[in-house]
């Protein structure tokens, strides 16, 4: 029974992440109720799955440490952008080829993480978490284009769902810090209901059981350029995940060999290409659970592995997906930008050590975030380029992540020459 309720607690600290992602580019793709209902299932349904991949370790796949999957919010913006550009089918597309893709390379991917060290990882994560908070700031006004955009109501929602979790991150400690975000929901849509806006059809017309459905919304599509922006946004995903992998071995005094970690990348790339065919999301360790498992001191695998088959059991009831999809767009604003904002703050300090190690490092944080934010709040700037061009340049996250890429390159990869003192200084 205690190992129930510690799973339990496992799923009420990723939950809020891993109903946000679909939640918020199922919105912004326009998908109806019965298919955001659909999503918002497969992907916890999924993130069980990817869980129980990466636990139950064998010789093929799987990092065998207490780690929990789920969406990434690396993956926002850059879906969002090819569903808007060439429809959800090539997104789905992109997202079963870079599954497929990083199972290949995951053999070797630890040779590739050279290329992404703390000053372009950091650099990613706060790029993601700048150009995310647009679309919190428009989901609180109730939606882009909604005909009640910044109304009274909406903004009264909106900033007293961020009140809530603010108030509450300052004065609880512990699990209930954790899932903060999470009662924050909660919260806000008790106070929506009562305001008149919540609406409960989605609910009631759910079924209380519903088996995944094969290629759901059509058969894929496949674009060059999607496919390669979902492979990077897989790729910087496994550099976090890396982070997730060495912080539990710390934890667990496991040390961790090359192979393990091509299993843990494996297991990933396995769960994104299998969930790909039921249109589902892509997936990372989650942080939060990390620090769920520092704060409780439960490090067996046995805990997770409960925790994981509860969240496919979950992912088989729309019943329970449709309940998230009633929570008011102001809502889910609200407590967008406390966790979008946690996001900018992660990156800032992962930078924070490495920015001061060289004027070549606070050159790539300046280039790259101001190109990341720039195009985000400029995107026709690459209007002229060709379409196939344009879904790599027009976003903000892919554009600043391919920015930190090269200019690590260029500082901290490239021979430099030495200055003509210094070598006459070594010569004596």
């Amino acid at each position: 029974m205690k190992d129930v309720t510690l799973g339990i607690q496992h799923i009420l600290a990723m939950y809020a992440g891993a109903i946000l992602v679909p939640l918020i580019i199922g919105g912004a793709l326009g998908l109806t109720a019965e298919q955001l209902t659909y999503l918002v299932a497969i992907d916890i349904l999924m993130c069980g799955i990817a869980t129980l991949l990466q636990v139950a370790s064998n010789r093929f796949f799987g990092i065998g440490l207490p780690v929990v999957l789920g969406c990434t919010f690396t993956a926002v913006g850059p879906m969002i952008a090819i569903g808007g550009e060439y429809g959800i089918n090539a997104m789905y597309g992109a997202i079963i080829v870079s599954g497929l893709i990083v199972v290949l390379i995951s053999g070797f991917f630890g040779k590739l993480v050279r290329f992404f060290p703390p000053i372009v990882t950091g650099t990613v994560v706060t790029i993601i978490g700048v150009t995310l908070i647009p679309v919190a700031i428009n989901d609180l006004g109730g939606g882009q284009g909604a005909s009640d955009f910044g109304s009274l109501t909406n903004i009264t929602l909106g900033f007293g769902t961020l009140l809530f979790i603010i108030l509450l991150y300052r004065f609880s400690k512990g699990f209930i810090r954790s899932i903060s975000i999470l009662i924050g929901l909660v919260g806000g849509t008790i106070a929506a209901t009562f305001m008149g806006k919540v609406d409960f059809t989605a609910v009631g017309e759910a079924s209380y059981f519903r088996l995944p459905e094969l290629f759901y919304f059509g058969m894929p599509t496949f674009e060059w350029s999607a496919i390669l922006t979902l492979t990077l946004v897989a790729m910087v995903s496994l550099v976090e995940s890396t982070g997730v992998y060495f912080a539990l071995s710390d934890m667990t005094d496991r040390k961790l060999s090359e192979g393990d970690l091509s299993k843990g990348y494996r297991a990933e790339g396995l769960a994104i290409f299998i969930g790909g065919f039921f249109n589902a999301l892509q997936y990372t360790a989650f942080s939060q659970n990390v620090g769920l498992v520092q704060l409780t001191g439960v490090k067996t695998r046995k805990v997770i592995m409960i925790a994981g088959g509860m969240l496919v059991v979950l992912g088989f009831i729309p019943k329970i997906a449709a309940l998230t999809t009633i929570i008011p767009t102001s809502v889910l604003g609200g407590a967008c930008i406390a966790m979008f904002g946690m996001v900018v703050s992660q990156g800032i300090k992962m930078l924070s050590k490495e920015i001061g190690k060289s004027n070549g490092n606070s050159m790539i944080v300046a280039c790259s975030v101001g190109m990341g934010l720039g195009v985000t709040v400029v995107p026709e700037l690459f209007a002229q380029l060709p379409n196939g061009v344009q879904i790599l340049t027009s976003n903000g996250i892919v554009a600043g992540s391919i920015t930190a890429i090269a200019l690590n390159i260029v500082f901290n990869m490239l021979p430099t020459k030495q200055p003509v003192a210094i070598l006459q200084e070594k010569e004596a």
